[in-house]
């Protein structure tokens, strides 16, 4: 891509993990013109990241990126979607620099981010989100013989841990904040699938001898430059682990920001869709986490769905009704499994920083009722991660929603951002002949 460019499509695909690939392939498929945008150097998302080639690509992956290799897309990796100036235009900005997208149909597809809840010591170096961690194991992070403790919530602990000790690391225990009441029902839900099953087993093969608690989350970590060790309460008793990494994580957060900045509208804190994954707005659709938090195999359908409808395929759309259904029933029995404790909001002391970006404390946030007092007197939130990681925290601890989302939604240079206005202008009257 140029210093600056324009380019057009019948369908544009934000977001390049699972739910991306899906809808890029079947929309491709059917002779429109696709695009594809992800911020990361190659597609696959978090949970393929690495797994275009090589031995360590699982069958699922290997599947959707042969596919992906028989169709004619172009993909733009390495740019962030920052702004949309006007309904049908999308920019993006890049190490290549800035580019302009149009679009006739959208599919969002822009995953979720780990949810991350303070506790004294959080801030530590080497206190990591759990798939954070993995993310930079998978990118060379030398993690053999280190000592990495896992907590918090979700599947993806189990999933995590068997991925760390794979690569070498030592896991003396996993930490879910769930009670084994709620495991066991989950565990049933899990019992009408064979593919989950299966999962099951293996993960259960892969952690052999690494210590799982319920009822148990940590409280503090410990270290004078560097974690030396956790806190964790193991129902009400509190135990002290040495370790070198603490991978933590309660659960996911969908990345609807684009979707919000576009005038979707939102359900429960997702992306309001119908049966063909179309948002509020018309031409718009979404799939993967930012409409639920569903694992793999619904994100794959999801995906699917929006990109044959955005094609005009709404027949085939149709057939994956049913499966799309199977796999949202599993998504809300582990959505209820795995809900967060209230016990987890009295976890930050007073001065524990919330907000990283702008050093704001508990204590600090005590003092007011709302996300925007909170933002207008303390500058929660307005650091360059935009309140992605305090927001969900504040949404958590105090109930609090975000009101609004303002562009840019990423940081973005001077430049690109004192250009956006013009350069869109004269693109828009070169397309229409001059005429305003």
């Amino acid at each position: 891509m140029s210093n600056a460019a324009q380019d057009s499509f019948d369908v544009l695909v934000i977001g390049g993990g699972p739910a991306g690939i899906a809808a890029t392939v079947r929309a491709a498929e059917n002779g429109v013109r696709v695009g594809v945008v992800d911020d990361n150097p190659a597609l696959g998302g978090q949970i393929w990241r690495g797994e275009a080639v090589g031995a360590a690509a699982s069958d699922e992956a290997s599947g959707w990126y042969a596919l992906l290799q028989k169709v004619s897309v172009t993909k733009l990796c390495g740019y962030k979607v920052f702004h949309q100036p006007e309904p049908g235009i999308l920019l993006a900005e890049g190490a290549d620099g800035f580019c302009e997208l149009r679009y006739r149909n959208l599919v969002i597809a822009t995953g979720a981010r780990e949810r991350f809840l303070p506790f004294p010591g959080w801030t530590l170096p080497n206190v990591m989100g759990a798939g954070g961690l993995q993310a930079m194991v998978k990118a060379g992070l030398p993690i053999r013989d280190k000592r990495v403790v896992v907590a918090g919530t979700g599947p993806l602990l189990l999933a995590v841990a068997a991925y760390l000790r794979k690569h070498g690391a030592a896991v003396p225990v996993i930490c879910e904040q769930a009670g084994w009441r709620s495991l066991a029902r989950f565990g049933f839900t899990v019992l009408g699938s064979k593919a989950k099953i299966a999962q099951g087993v293996q993960l259960r093969k892969d952690i052999k001898g690494i210590r799982v608690c319920a009822n148990s989350w940590v409280v503090a970590a410990h270290g004078k430059d560097l974690l030396q060790e956790v806190a964790i309460s193991r129902n009400g008793n509190v135990e002290t682990i040495p370790c070198d990494y603490l991978a933590c994580g309660f659960h996911l957060v969908p990345n609807a920001e684009l979707a919000i900045l576009m005038g979707c509208r939102l359900r429960n804190g997702f992306v309001q869709i119908d049966d063909f994954q179309q948002t509020s707005v018309g031409g718009i659709y979404c799939a993967g986490e930012p409409t639920s938090i569903g694992g793999l195999e619904l994100s794959l359908v999801e995906g699917q769905i929006a990109g044959l409808a955005a094609a005009g395929k709404t027949d085939r759309a149709q057939s994956l009704f049913a499966k799309r259904e199977k796999h949202r029933r599993f998504a809300r029995s582990m959505d209820a499994a795995f809900s967060l404790r209230s016990e987890l909001r009295k976890l930050p002391s007073a001065d524990t920083i919330v907000c990283r970006c702008e050093d704001v404390s508990f204590s600090r946030l005590q003092e007011h009722t709302s996300w925007r007092a909170a933002k207008l007197y303390t500058r929660c939130g307005m650091g360059p991660c935009q309140g992605r990681i305090c927001g969900s925290a504040t949404q958590f601890l105090f109930r609090w929603n975000p009101d609004s989302v303002r562009p840019p939604i990423f940081p973005a240079t001077v430049e690109n951002l004192a250009r956006t206005r013009t350069e869109v202008e004269s693109n828009r009257l070169a397309v229409t002949g001059g005429h305003s």
